[in-house]
């Protein structure tokens, strides 16, 4: 084995030896080869040259004979190339002492032929006949041309016999080179074959190596492709779970930013580029360029140091933090919660920020639409409460003014004063009649009714009204507008509108009326409360005035709210209108803006099954001798109801509570007709009492009366069928009116 391996060894350095004199000899014989084909070069390079002198000769020579103005371009041409060939050569030339100086003594014999034929050329335009005979009589361009050919002779034939020279020398490099190789080659041969031979001995060692490591491999195999196994299976669920992840962090309604500690956003979901208008490659310092944000009062700007951005890096953690922001270009108002905390590297150290922005826009729309609706809800039931005692002291004003006023006839000054006192009485019912619309405590006498006539026959009305400077236009819906609602209240409401509109526009504009026949889907009433989707005719009072900001128009409905001078209105009339349509059970919308004018939209419930009977005319006032059971819990107004009902001849029995009545009626005290209160004291309303009578008395007529309506008698707005009210207050006229008619069983 030791004699092998000194023998390998030897081989060896023998290989490297001749693979040396092999790589030098291979250099040579490339160098040798370059040098051929350099000198091959030179000697193409002679015979371009030569035929670039003879093509200009030539040139000159075939002008002078042809007089061809082409051949004079050719010369000048031609000329203009010879000389960087020239240069050329000479540098290719330039490990040739011999050559390069006589290259360079050729350049002067070129450049004087040249000359000769570019002289004759020069004679021959001009027409010099004679010029040309002396200057050919000198035979100087022959004698240069036959100097230059031998030049170029004698540098051909030196690169000729550099050429024969190198190329023997090449020859006899590429034979020695031949022989190392097949020496090396042979050497190479004879030491495979040592090569093999160890080799075949080395193998049937490494066989009896392997097949005893053969079994240890398989059981690694085995264990490798087990830990293969489970490493694929986690992999799957650890992509599966990161798709859940990236999944679940792309539908949040939430915007997530995290942030590193430059403010660099290097992670943001979908939600964020709508809730916060964030592009990607955004920072959080250009992302707040894109808005102003306000703290949660709205009002106040935030900090720079308050933003949850600077607060998180700061290592604040936080929850709940509100912000509002005002977005630039749209003006959008966004109204938003964020919560906040800091991220930390492995050492500890803040590394960014997680902020999470939770848009609430629109739960605090809802929530200030909520709030107003239930503000007018409470104000609409303190309204309802002190109307039905204002009506109560105002019946028995009203029904004693009259009578004085009659009484006084013969008095005119102290009637005038009664008068007075009655017109004062009459302009508060009007203002609680109002005040119970605004709280839905009126009674309506609801009918089918057609919009669009109505606003043709409250167009008549208007003209007068709002005088010259205002012009009407209607816009009406071809086809059906019929509507369920009360004329008159509807023919106050646009005269309340329209009225507030002519306020709206001291130097004229223009209102108009306008119908239609909409749908509100489920989406609208969810935006707005206490209303219904379905179909409705939708009247719309709008004009060209002043306008008024958000602030003013979330109030303009509230009883008493007014922005005219002291004197100039009640602030009731569009109080008025709300209440109406509320408890006709339509919707009221309003829209404004300063400088733009106001639209007012009355969204009025659609016809009912069958058309109304019209109402009974009125009749005179007229008494009777039937005998009336009184039940009022006021002394003042049951003490005026029996004077007047002795006035027009009846006979009364009064009780101050439902107890006391129904003792009396317990006791079989005779009477004719049951006049209640519809609000008593004493256990029972004015209805429970007259179904409690009617128990003992069947057929019993009643007449009810009240301030303002309840839910005994009145349902949706209008009375129960087969129910006579007389509202308070009430004039002696409709008092007599209303006993005749309960008294003769008829209904309204």
């Amino acid at each position: 084995m030791v004699s092998q391996r000194a023998v390998l060894g030897t081989g060896l350095a023998i290989l490297l030896i001749i693979s040396a004199a092999s790589i030098g000899l291979d250099v040579k014989s490339r160098s040798d080869a370059i040098w051929v084909d350099h000198t091959l070069a030179a000697l193409q390079k002679f015979s371009d040259m030569r035929f670039l002198i003879s093509r200009a000769v030539s040139a000159s020579r075939g002008f002078l004979l042809s007089n061809n103005p082409n051949y004079v371009a050719e010369f000048n041409e031609t000329r203009d190339r010879i000389g960087p060939a020239l240069n050329e050569l000479i540098e290719s030339t330039n490990d040739n002492a011999v050559q390069t100086r006589l290259l360079e003594n050729t350049r002067e014999l070129i450049a004087r032929r040249l000359a000769v034929s570019g002289e004759l050329v020069r004679l021959h335009t001009a027409g010099d006949s004679a010029g040309i005979a002396a200057l050919n009589a000198k035979s100087e361009g022959r004698a240069a041309m036959d100097a230059i050919s031998a030049n170029f002779d004698r540098l051909a034939a030196e690169e000729q016999r550099l050429l024969a020279i190198r190329s023997a020398a090449s020859r006899q490099t590429r034979i020695v080179l031949l022989g190392i190789d097949l020496v090396g080659a042979l050497l190479i041969l004879l030491l495979a074959a040592i090569l093999i031979r160890d080799v075949r001995r080395s193998s049937r060692t490494m066989e009896t190596s392997l097949s005893a490591s053969r079994a240890e491999n398989e059981t690694l195999e085995a264990a490798v492709a087990e830990r293969t196994e489970h490493l694929l299976a986690a992999h799957e669920e650890l992509r599966h779970s990161s798709s859940v992840l990236q999944g679940t962090f792309n539908s949040m309604a939430e915007a997530v930013l995290v942030i590193d500690t430059k403010g660099i956003i290097v992670l943001a979901n979908a939600a964020a580029q709508t809730v916060l208008t964030y592009r990607p490659g955004m920072n959080i310092a250009q992302l707040g360029k894109t808005a102003v944000v306000y703290r949660g009062d709205g009002t106040t700007p935030m900090p720079a140091d308050e933003l949850p951005s600077s607060c998180a890096l700061r290592g604040e953690h936080f929850d709940g933090k509100e912000m509002i922001s005002h977005r630039h270009g749209s003006g959008e108002i966004v109204h938003l919660v964020v919560s906040g905390a800091p991220l930390h590297d492995a050492s500890g150290a803040i590394s960014g920020a997680a902020l999470v922005y939770h848009d609430i826009t629109a739960a605090r729309d809802t929530e200030r639409l909520l709030q107003q609706a239930q503000k007018l809800d409470a104000i609409g039931k303190l309204t309802g409460g002190v109307a039905h005692d204002f009506n109560n002291m105002l019946t028995v004003i009203t029904g004693t003014t009259e009578t004085l006023v009659a009484e006084l006839a013969r008095q005119p000054e102290l009637q005038s004063v009664a008068r007075l006192i009655d017109d004062a009485a009459e302009r508060c019912a009007e203002l609680i009649k109002h005040l119970l619309a605004f709280a839905r405590k009126q009674t309506l006498q609801p009918r089918n009714v057609d919009i669009n006539h109505a606003v043709l026959d409250i167009e008549k009305l208007l003209r007068p009204t709002l005088g010259e400077q205002i012009e009407i236009e209607t816009i009406l819906e071809r086809g059906n507008t019929t509507s369920h609602i009360d004329p008159s209240q509807l023919a106050n409401s646009v005269l309340n509108m329209a009225i507030n509109a002519r306020d709206a526009m001291p130097d004229g504009g223009k209102l108009l009326l306008e119908t239609r026949n909409v749908v509100l889907d489920e989406a609208y009433a969810e935006a707005n409360a206490d209303m219904r989707p379905g179909p409705y005719v939708m009247l719309a009072v709008s004009d060209t005035g002043t306008g008024m900001p958000a602030d003013i128009r979330d109030k303009v409905f509230e009883p008493f709210f007014t922005t005219k001078e002291v004197g100039k209105g009640s602030g009731l009339g569009l109080s008025m209108v709300y209440g109406f349509v509320k408890q006709s059970g339509g919707h009221i919308k309003i829209y404004s803006e300063p400088g733009h004018g106001t639209t007012i939209r009355l969204y009025l419930p659609p016809a009912a099954a069958g058309a109304d009977a019209a109402l009974p005319a009125a009749a005179p006032i007229a008494g009777g001798s039937e005998t009336i059971l009184v039940v009022e819990d006021d002394p003042l107004v049951r003490n005026f109801v029996v004077a007047q009902l002795h006035g027009l001849g009846y006979r009364t029995i009064a009780a101050a509570d439902s107890r006391t009545a129904m003792a009396l009626v317990e006791n079989g005290e005779p009477f004719d007709l049951l006049f209640t209160d519809v609000i008593l004291s004493g256990g029972m309303t004015g209805r429970q009492l007259a179904e409690a009578v009617a128990k003992h008395r069947p057929g019993l007529k009643v007449l009810y009366t009240s301030g303002y309506t309840d839910n005994s008698i009145v349902h949706h707005g209008r009375l129960d069928h087969g129910v006579l009210l007389l509202t308070k207050p009430y004039r002696k006229a409709q008092l007599a009116q209303m006993i005749r008619q309960a008294l003769k069983g008829q209904t309204s």
